[in-house]
């Protein structure tokens, strides 16, 4: 619809760019009150995904390869973060932020899956899904100085929310035994084919972009 009126794109599609990027704040804000593991990532995933339709609504060329880098890197992240999330169902049978601390005593390698996850998540370089928002961020930026409001609290509380995931599932005392069985090949074997190939297109982000 957007290339058969180009002429009215600016002003038909505003709403909808006002709309996408304050659903993103919104949907950040509603991850800060999940207390359910699984709603908090979809949560997330919907909040993500507010920046790539506003970038695929501008149509520029630095947007549209930041929103297809986003969705691509975003979409092995969010994955990766359900497959952790069941492991910690499947030992703790609960999905219960506060129900599920302490796992870095019995779980150390989930540990380390669950850091590199969410530094993946809030977009830390050199990434793909840095890219990705920086693209993003720097494309609305040239198009409207002031979007950076609604995208700078979206970063902020993207980052604070991740940080309460990996402090509520890994930090504190636990209520696990000892004799809690310890994280399986199958899923190691999970997330390496989730992170290798996030760690390939941050390397040569040419093969998506």
């Amino acid at each position: 619809i957007m290339q058969i009126m180009p002429t009215l794109k600016t002003d038909m599609f505003l709403p909808f760019m006002v709309l996408s990027m304050w659903g993103a704040v919104l949907a950040n804000l509603t991850c800060l009150q999940q207390t359910d593991l699984k709603s908090l990532i979809a949560y997330s995933s919907i909040s993500h995904m507010g920046l790539v339709i506003a970038a695929i609504i501008i149509q520029t060329q630095w947007s549209l390869s930041g929103a297809m880098a986003l969705m691509i890197s975003h979409g092995f992240t969010s994955s990766a973060l359900f497959c952790l999330a069941n492991t910690t169902y499947e030992r703790m049978h609960t999905r219960i932020l506060i129900l599920t601390r302490g796992l870095h005593n019995i779980l150390p390698m989930a540990t380390t899956w669950w850091l590199l996850t969410n530094l993946m998540n809030i977009a830390t370089p050199p990434t793909m899904n840095f890219t990705g928002e920086l693209l993003i961020m720097s494309s609305l930026f040239n198009w409207c100085p002031t979007t950076m409001i609604m995208l700078g609290l979206s970063v902020l509380i993207t980052a604070i929310y991740s940080l309460h995931i990996f402090l509520s599932t890994q930090m504190g005392p636990t209520s696990l035994s000892s004799l809690t069985e310890p994280t399986h090949s199958r899923e190691h074997l999970l997330m390496i084919l989730h992170i290798s190939p996030l760690i390939l297109i941050s390397l040569k982000p040419e093969l998506v972009l």
